[in-house]
């Protein structure tokens, strides 16, 4: 019994991930051909970008702001070791602008706004919503789906682009405190080493995780089905499909933009 299950069940596995991979693929496409030419809620677009950017301003400020106090304690014993304190500026700016702000607060927006998208999403999918949309002849897509992916990948951008600045006047303020390093030499030797190029891959990937979230949390979302349980189940779907996702692409583009 066993060995006929056991390949069923592998089987199983990898046509929902066939079938999931595949919605994401054709919801992409859907969105690229409404955003050329734009056609999309100019109302909602608004809204979005107000609950997804504005309301997550103060969360991804305080986790900006840890980011760069956890990032100066953990360096604190190699750099004190080797006497590398005029290079804590560099060594803060190019792990936190490049890798760590981007990764950890796509994550947290990951949690907050895809969540939430997801729940909403699917929450009108199973009340016959969505379906109330096609009958009064508006595209969900466009009224729904695009100025969410829109907002969200602006909203996280403008975040991460913020949140990287606080983690460095963090971490420039906790290096004056532990390590005696003067606020000058922090960003003297930031500036000095980091390029334009190291904040232009930041704002790609922030973009970039932007796009894999709403994509992800939008899928699950209008893929709901079972009623309220099935919501939750989408919602955790789609926080865990992101995160993975957010590692990825991470990885990919580490190499691509060197």
């Amino acid at each position: 019994m066993g060995v006929t299950t056991y390949p069923a069940k592998v089987g199983r596995v990898f046509l929902d991930a066939a079938i999931e991979v595949g919605g994401t693929a054709r919801l992409t496409v859907s969105i690229a051909r409404r955003l050329v030419p734009p056609v999309f809620d100019a109302g909602e677009l608004k809204r979005c970008l107000f609950r997804m950017g504005y309301k997550s301003l103060s969360i991804m400020i305080a986790t900006s702001l840890v980011v760069g106090i956890i990032l100066v304690i953990q360096a604190f014993v190699f750099v004190d070791r080797y006497g590398l304190r005029s290079q804590l500026g560099s060594g803060a700016g190019f792990n936190t602008v490049r890798e760590l702000g981007p990764i950890i607060l796509a994550l947290m927006f990951s949690g907050r706004v895809g969540a939430f998208t997801a729940a909403e999403l699917g929450t009108m999918t199973v009340t016959d919503q969505v379906d109330g949309l096609r009958c009064l002849a508006i595209d969900p897509i466009s009224y729904l789906v695009v100025p969410r992916f829109v907002a969200m990948v602006v909203s996280l951008v403008a975040l991460t682009i913020i949140g990287n600045t606080m983690a460095l006047v963090s971490a420039s303020i906790m290096g004056a405190v532990m390590m005696d390093v003067d606020l000058y030499t922090f960003w003297s030797n930031l500036f000095l080493q980091l390029t334009p190029w190291d904040y232009a891959t930041s704002v790609i990937k922030s973009a970039l995780f932007g796009a894999v979230i709403a994509v992800t949390s939008c899928t699950y979302g209008l893929g709901t089905t079972g009623g309220a349980p099935g919501v939750g189940r989408s919602v955790n779907k789609a926080v865990v499909a992101s995160a993975v996702a957010i590692f990825v692409i991470d990885f990919f583009s580490t190499f691509a933009l060197g």
